[in-house]
């Protein structure tokens, strides 16, 4: 197996997922990466005053992604295993709230508001600039797999059969998920990394900051689900994402007892029952146009007799 090395760059960086677009590298089946992100907006600095940084990729229509990836071999109906191994932050990050959105009138929110962040990930802390301080857990908010339907599709939006903005704050270091491909290499894209959020990223942003991750990519033939979900350090989780919540709370549920039934071998509705016991239902985010929900089941419930 091989470790390969991306940073980002001019040509080495996307704010689209596109089929047509050439990978900036490729890899085989088990190797590992260290990928360096920069944050969403792709700025190159830190802020000074209120003055924004410049921005690699200056057009603002989605997130500063590393990628496209190919993975060898890897083929539409596959499912692309993306193990997070380490997740270490840049050391500052920012945080803003106030957008225009109907989520915000309607909380009466809509001045913009700016935080700025130092972050320690020795010491698992973010302190801002009115000396506030908030525990860290860095995850990405974007891992996902090339849509197979022609042209440029937006990085904003989760997607059921390719994952990317998922903004899972569970998918911390020690996390693997599991995503559909859909055109021939997978063509990964990966960034937006995040060093805290609450479920929901209620704000429309969490603390947003440069990002290097550790991670193995491999390709399952026979995985759980053949949606996109994931096995994190204490919970196995199934997702769902629509522009109804209800939908999206449905398919989430409907992973988790597809999950539960299999693994147990027992009937639907009886999975159901045990899912009842211990699975918890969270909204994931608010955030992107999508709603997304993930159903979570502790790896510690639900064990078998002996």
């Amino acid at each position: 197996m091989s470790t390969h090395h991306l940073d980002p760059g001019p040509g080495l960086v996307t704010d689209v997922f596109d089929p047509a677009r050439p990978p900036v590298l490729t890899v085989r089946p088990g190797d590992d990466l260290r990928v360096r992100t920069l944050d969403c907006n792709g700025y190159g600095a830190r802020f000074e005053g209120d003055r924004e940084p410049p921005r690699m990729l200056p057009s603002g229509r989605g997130h500063c992604l590393a990628g496209p990836i190919a993975v060898e071999g890897a083929r539409p109906g596959d499912v692309l295993a993306v193990t997070l191994r380490s997740l270490r932050t840049d050391g500052w990050g920012w945080t803003v709230a106030g957008m225009p959105t109907p989520l915000n009138e309607r909380l009466g929110a809509t001045e913009p508001t700016r935080l700025l962040w130092e972050v320690d990930d020795e010491s698992g802390t973010a302190v801002d600039a009115h000396g506030f301080r908030v525990p860290v857990a860095p995850f990405l908010g974007v891992v996902g797999t090339t849509p197979a339907e022609p042209g440029e599709h937006s990085t904003i939006p989760p997607r059921p059969g390719t994952g990317g903005n998922v903004d899972c704050r569970s998918l911390v270091a020690g996390s693997t998920l599991y995503l559909p491909v859909q055109v021939e290499g997978a063509l990964l894209c990966l960034g937006d990394g995040h060093a805290a959020q609450g479920d929901g990223e209620v704000g429309g942003t969490a603390i947003e900051c440069g990002m290097t991750t550790e991670l193995t990519v491999d390709l399952v033939p026979a995985p759980a689900l053949p949606g996109v979900h994931a096995v994190t350090p204490d919970e196995r989780i199934a997702f769902g994402f629509d522009a109804d919540l209800n939908a999206a709370t449905d398919a989430a549920l409907d992973g988790i007892v597809t999950w539960v039934a299999a693994e147990l071998g027992v009937p639907r509705t009886r999975a159901l029952a045990y899912a009842s016991t211990c699975v918890d239902l969270r909204v994931t985010q608010v955030a992107n146009r999508t709603w997304g929900v993930h159903a979570a089941w502790p790896r510690t419930a639900l064990r078998r007799p002996a």
